[in-house]
């Protein structure tokens, strides 16, 4: 399906959980903050059903995101379910990788292909500081098992200050310790500027393709339910009031030009 701007459209990031094990800097809003209740969490066969009418449409590119989409209970079974529908040819995942090694082989088993895994440094004391106590060695034996498991290719989801992960930006020495533990197993990198939904700050992603709005191909339906055509935009449509295709349809016919900002929402209710 093509959008206002002729682009094709057929990316759609399922964010299934806005619950996370860690608790990052630049994705968790500092002090309290409100987590969505748990009827107000799309049901398994209520995403199914999204993912199945996005197919209809044009939809062949799905991606499980959070949230952390491993703390989703039965996140195996929806896994497969999303995998057993007809159409989709390219089934993905983002996870931060601390419950990876548990997860590899049945997510496999159940239809998964690949893995991005988000690491931003390889100091166990720098990691335990952006992630607020989380463990690397964790993450680490994640990536090892998922790779035995055949859940590739992977990609390493790198977050920088900078405008990228070469020498001499912001965060040079952690990105480029990534890339060495990358490039040991033959695994791809992808540098992330560090964004500002609210500010409305961002770029092209340095060696993937968000951020690139005249070759923007996605939506992404959020754990409540609300389809949206941008992450950087507050347009959004809700699944349990206008029905799948509908919401569908609407966000692809409001689908903005280029990305503006978004006040309501946060990067773990939405999957980045």
């Amino acid at each position: 399906m093509l959008d206002r701007y002729n682009r094709r459209i057929n990316y759609l990031r399922v964010s299934v959980t806005d619950r996370c094990n860690l608790r990052c800097r630049y994705c968790m809003p500092c002090g309290d903050f409100v987590m969505l209740r748990h009827e107000d969490i799309l049901r398994f066969h209520e995403i199914v059903e999204v993912v199945r009418e996005g197919v209809a449409m044009g939809i062949d590119k799905v991606r499980i995101t959070g949230g952390e989409p491993l703390v989703r209970r039965d996140i195996v079974k929806l896994t497969g379910m999303i995998a057993s529908v007809r159409g989709v040819n390219d089934l993905a995942m983002t996870t931060n990788g601390v419950l990876l090694e548990r997860f590899a082989r049945p997510l496999r088993e159940a239809g998964l292909m690949r893995l991005n895994v988000s690491l931003d440094t390889m100091d166990r004391a720098r990691f335990s500081e952006l992630t607020s106590g989380g463990n690397i060695d964790d993450v680490v034996r994640g990536i090892d098992a998922a790779v035995s498991a055949g859940l590739t290719p992977m990609k390493i989801n790198c977050v920088v200050a900078g405008s990228s992960g070469l020498p001499g930006s912001s965060g040079a020495s952690d990105a480029l310790d990534v890339k060495e533990f990358a490039d040991k197993r033959g695994l791809q990198v992808r540098f992330i500027r560090q964004m500002d939904l609210d500010g409305g700050e961002f770029s092209v992603v340095e060696g993937g393709e968000g951020g690139d709005c005249p070759r923007c191909n996605r939506l992404r339906l959020t754990a409540s339910g609300k389809v949206k055509p941008c992450l950087f935009s507050d347009i959004a449509f809700d699944v349990r009031t206008l029905g799948a295709r509908k919401a569908l349809f609407e966000a692809v016919l409001h689908k903005p030009e280029h990305g503006t900002a978004c006040s309501t929402d946060h990067f773990y209710n939405i999957g980045g």
